[in-house]
């Protein structure tokens, strides 16, 4: 198909694991750019005569990266800079031809190029937010070596999916199950652009939303849009499935199966005027690289956009977003005219509180949760920092006693952990610095208020190694 270029991406392959993916390496000697990430770094080092190693020196999250070079991959950055990393194998001889570029204190390989044959790789990740100079290393290689054109932009997206949901559905019914999200938003202002009418989007309340949101999705999306929305009340449906459950990904499956369930029950009351064929998701293309979708990628957990959904699923699935990251998709949003108010909206998981309960999910407990999170959500926004930080999930830890002083009195309350993160993609994430007076006011406002927890603690883990929810 005469490519412009050619990247070689990351995966979490080792390049001597015996199913490791492997690519012909006479690409490398057709004339075409190749750039090589992270194990597409490796693996092209090692196809070309170089060497990998397993050095026992790992690297995962913000490392410092330096370059004195003056390759044309790195032209116009600064020689120190903060980069992602999430590596074990490191390149320890660079093929003949190649020169370093590039080096952090525990890989002295963590980049290279061989200028005349429009061959560079890196070991560090610039395709995520937290890699600093990430997309202007990127440009560098695809403008300034490779010579493409950027040609992807936001009013083409946007129109290029409501093209391709007109063509698939045709004539069909379509529902969207919407969560008052921006994704299902998004996904679902798109096939409205495309079908109109022949949409008509479900909400189904299951009883697992932040203190407010149902009445927000039943007032603000649909005077936004004008779409036929059509509620289904399934909180003790939800709760009974969920009663007893502790295991992570039993929750998610239970909750995705409900959810399709609840689904079919609403479609056939709306099928009156013809048959609902198709099903409207808001899958993101990080939900289907966690959920090991595509070839060389591990699966972290399962999604309830993708492996939540039961064997018997009654739709066909309509996925607008599939392709794209958050960042884009909130650009679609306002490319088709949502309301900021929709489209800056923290992002918030499909299972909703449930999987931010820790051990089994009960009403009361829903009840804890909901009011030390509608604290420190109040707290961020009146310090200004709802837009700054990515989001921050307030995770229960419902199976643990915490031993705490309150009055005169030993109390043993639930803690509760506080997960602000900075993100723009969700592949990575890096703990947002909330300032030390807006934690203290939400710490102080819910050891006070909220009677069954005593203890409030600050998760400060990157992404990579943790992810983003805690379950």
């Amino acid at each position: 198909k005469n490519p412009e270029a050619i990247i070689l991406s990351g995966g979490p392959s080792s390049v001597y694991a015996e199913n490791a993916p492997k690519f012909d390496a006479a690409i490398l000697g057709l004339g075409i750019p190749v750039f090589g990430i992270c194990y597409g770094f490796q693996t092209m080092a090692a196809a070309l005569g170089g060497v990998v190693s397993q050095t026992g020196k790992s690297e995962f999250g913000r490392t410092e990266f330096s370059t004195e070079s003056k390759a044309k991959i790195f032209a116009n950055i600064p020689g120190k800079q903060k980069v992602w990393m999430s590596h074990g194998d490191a390149v320890t001889q660079v093929p003949p031809g190649f020169s370093v570029s590039g080096s952090t204190d525990d890989t002295p390989i963590a980049a290279f190029e061989n200028e005349d044959a429009r061959l560079a790789g890196v070991q560090f990740h610039p395709e995520v937010l937290h890699s600093e100079k990430g997309q202007q290393i990127l440009q560098n290689w695809l403008i300034n070596i490779a010579g493409c054109q950027p040609t992807w932009t936001t009013q083409n997206i946007a129109e290029a999916e409501v093209a391709k949901a007109k063509e698939r559905i045709g004539g069909k019914r379509v529902i969207c199950g919407l969560s008052g999200g921006v994704d299902s938003a998004v996904a679902a202002a798109i096939v409205q652009r495309a079908v109109g009418k022949q949409l008509t989007c479900v909400f189904v309340d299951h009883g697992l939303l932040r203190s407010g949101e149902s009445e927000q999705v039943q007032r603000d999306f649909v005077e936004a849009t004008g779409i036929e929305l059509v509620v289904v009340d399934a909180v003790d449906q939800f709760l009974t499935a969920l009663a007893g459950v502790t295991d992570p990904e039993t929750k998610r499956k239970i909750i995705g199966r409900e959810f399709i369930r609840s689904f079919e029950n609403a479609a056939r009351d709306i099928a009156s005027g013809g048959n609902v064929e198709f099903l409207v998701q808001g899958t993101l293309y990080p939900d289907v690289v966690e959920s090991g979708g595509g070839s060389g990628t591990a699966n972290i957990k399962s999604h309830h956009n993708v492996g939540g959904l039961p064997d018997d699923l009654k739709f066909k699935l309509i996925e607008p977003l599939r392709t794209l990251f958050k960042d884009e998709v909130r650009h679609v949003g306002l490319e088709l005219g949502l309301p900021e108010e929709i489209v800056w909206r923290q992002p918030f998981p499909g299972p909703g509180l449930a999987i931010r309960i820790i051990g089994e999910v009960t009403a009361q407990r829903l009840l804890i949760l909901r009011h030390a999170d509608e604290i420190a959500r109040a707290e961020l926004k009146s310090a200004g920092l709802d837009r700054v930080i990515w989001q921050c999930p307030v995770v229960l830890l419902a199976d643990v006693r915490s031993v705490g002083v309150q009055g005169d009195g030993r109390t043993y309350g639930h803690p509760i952990v506080l997960r602000p993160v900075s993100s723009e993609d969700a592949m990575t994430a890096d703990w947002s610095r909330v300032p030390f007076e807006v934690l203290e006011k939400i710490s102080t406002r819910i050891t006070n208020e909220v009677r069954e927890v005593n203890r409030v603690v600050l998760d400060i883990t990157s992404k990579p190694p943790g992810t983003i929810e805690w379950e």
